[in-house]
C-alpha cells in the first residue's frame, strides 16, 4: 500500500445500538500516527480492532488477553477448534514465540509477505492461545500500517480474517460492516488488491515448517507458486503427505 495515495481512516464505535463513529484521518504522518496511537490503545485495552494486511481485512486482538481471543471467536462464529495466527512486528519475534527448524535466509525470503509460517510454539505464548494445537502460525504482512502497528504494538497479536465464519473474505471495510458495531476500531486502509483476481481473496498461503527438511502447504492461498518455489527449489524442502494438492 502507497501511504501517500491511501485512504486511511479510524472508525470508532460509538456504541452497539449507533454503530460507529467515523473520524477521518489524513494521508500525512500526523494522520498516520493518530490511527496507530488508536489501534495500539484500544488493543492494549483488550478490544477487538479491524485492520488492513497485505492480503485481507483482518480482526486483530492481543494475544495474551483470553478474554480478547473469546471475543474474536464470538463475533465471527468461529469454532474454538480452528486456530489464530499470530502478527508479529520483528524477524527476531518469531525466535521468541516459535521453535525454528528452518534456516533464518529462509525466513527473510518469506517475511513480510502474504505468507503464514506453522511452527511450533514457544512457552512465551498464551495457553489460551490456540490450546489444542502444540503449533502456531505466524504472520508479518507486508503491509505498512500492519508493520508499523506491530512494531509500535511490541508483542504478539492475534489475527484472523475479517468476516463472518463461511462468508466471503472482506478487501474493503464496508464488506464487512455488519462487524462494525462489535469492534472498538475500524481502521480503513482503502480497497486491498484489485478485487477481480480469483486469487484475491484466498488469504495468505499457510505452510508448516514445524519438521525439519519438509513443508506442508495447510492452505494454497495467493502465493502458492513462489512460495513452494523458494522452499523446495532454493532450500531444498521436501513437500510432506500432509501438503494440500
Amino acid at each position: 500500500m502507497c501511504i501517500k495515495n491511501c485512504r486511511l481512516r479510524a472508525a470508532v464505535a460509538a456504541s452497539r445500538r449507533r454503530g460507529p463513529a467515523v473520524a477521518a484521518a489524513s494521508p500525512e504522518r500526523a494522520g498516520w500516527t493518530e490511527a496507530l496511537r488508536a489501534a495500539v490503545a484500544e488493543l492494549r485495552a483488550g478490544a477487538v480492532v479491524a485492520v488492513p494486511t497485505d492480503t485481507l481485512y483482518g480482526l486483530a486482538c492481543l494475544a495474551s488477553c483470553s478474554t480478547a481471543l473469546d471475543a474474536v471467536y464470538r463475533l465471527k462464529g468461529r469454532s474454538e477448534s480452528k486456530p489464530l495466527a499470530v502478527c508479529l512486528g520483528r524477524m527476531a519475534d518469531v525466535y521468541r514465540y516459535c521453535q525454528v527448524r528452518v534456516p533464518e535466509e529462509l525466513l527473510k525470503d518469506l517475511l513480510p509477505g502474504p505468507v503464514t509460517l506453522v511452527m511450533e510454539l514457544s512457552e512465551e505464548l498464551n495457553k489460551d492461545l490456540n490450546p489444542f494445537t502444540p503449533l502456531v502460525g505466524i504472520r508479518i504482512p507486508d503491509h505498512a500500517f500492519m508493520l508499523d502497528l506491530a512494531q509500535m504494538f511490541g508483542g504478539p497479536l492475534a489475527l484472523t480474517s475479517a468476516n463472518l465464519s463461511s462468508q466471503a473474505s472482506s478487501l474493503n471495510v464496508e464488506e464487512f460492516q455488519d462487524l462494525w458495531p462489535h469492534l472498538s476500531l475500524v481502521i480503513d486502509g482503502g480497497p486491498i488488491g484489485d478485487g477481480q483476481s480469483p486469487e484475491c481473496r484466498l488469504g495468505s498461503t499457510v505452510v508448516d515448517l514445524s519438521v525439519s527438511g519438509k513443508f506442508g502447504i495447510i492452505r494454497p492461498g495467493c502465493a502458492l507458486e513462489s512460495t513452494t518455489a523458494i522452499l523446495q527449489q532454493k532450500y531444498g524442502l521436501l513437500p510432506s503427505h500432509r501438503s494440500c494438492p
